[in-house]
């Protein structure tokens, strides 16, 4: 039985940005319906948030395609009118290009990349037919550049940002907006768990702001994305990273050293 008009769909729900996500939809009245494969995550998830909204899991394994189109089908049929959606399933497999092994290389862009434009295609069926809907993919500050050891990620994120930009083009005249956020360094287990502490210390000291992002706050902005606020915003990657990429001679939180050293005086030559 149908029980909303405001259904949306979060992939890589049970954890870091997609739990956020979720919570913060549903204090702001969308029924959710959570994809993941993490069961633990999901039934955890759902005790937290069925009292505040109507909520569906589905363990979810984003790189098949037909599952997909499953769930958001018993998604529509359960809860009712899927209007918003937020692919979030992302994983990192950090290697050295030169070693790295052909699982890394396709796991990443498996999830990242195709499991992101699988969640798309599979929203993208019913918001079509009603002229409606609203779509936030992840992508990342690391789509403006490289990075040491993470060709496999940078790619897949290069690559959603520009998904991001020719679905908006396809689908924005049919009712559709299509963005997308690129998070700087977020307090997500992901990043906790996995970069090295000396990396990590790295990262916070080229951050402005002088801390990295909770997870919430990145919620924040795709919950913007998503509202009426930003109607006319579409095709849009916005960057949500405490003023990471504001600027690239910076160290120690954006300490301007320049101003700082004693000036040059020129003299000007001599005429003649």
């Amino acid at each position: 039985m149908q029980v909303s008009d405001r259904v949306a769909v979060v992939t890589g729900a049970a954890s870091g940005i997609g739990r956020a996500v979720c919570v913060h939809l549903a204090r702001k009245g969308y029924a959710i319906a959570a994809g993941d494969l993490s069961e633990a995550g999901l039934a955890s998830l759902r005790d937290e948030i069925e009292p505040i909204t109507p909520v569906m899991t589905f363990v979810l394994d984003v790189r098949d395609r037909e599952a997909q189109f499953r769930f958001v089908a018993e998604a529509e049929a359960r809860l009712g009118r899927i209007v918003a959606a937020v692919p979030c399933a992302g994983i990192t497999r950090s290697n050295p290009a030169e070693t790295m092994e052909e699982t890394a290389w396709k796991e990443v862009i498996d999830i990242n990349l195709n499991g992101t434009f699988f969640t798309c295609q599979a929203v993208a069926g019913p918001m079509l037919r009603r002229g409606y809907g609203r779509i936030v993919c992840i992508c990342s500050i690391v789509a403006k550049g490289g990075q040491p050891g993470r060709a496999n990620y940078s790619a897949s994120k290069w690559a959603t940002a520009s998904v991001v930009k020719t679905l908006a083009i396809e689908w924005g005249n049919r009712g559709l907006r299509v963005n997308g956020v690129s998070p700087g360094v977020v307090g997500t287990p992901m990043v906790i768990n996995g970069v090295p502490a000396d990396f990590q210390e790295v990262m916070h000291d080229r951050i402005p702001m002088e801390r990295f992002a909770e997870p919430e706050e990145i919620a924040s902005a795709i919950g913007f994305l998503l509202s009426d606020d930003a109607s006319y915003v579409n095709g849009a990657v916005l960057e949500v990273d405490g003023g990471i990429t504001a600027g690239y001679m910076t160290a120690r939180n954006g300490e301007n050293y320049a101003i700082k050293t004693t000036p040059v005086r020129i003299v000007p030559e001599p005429e003649g």
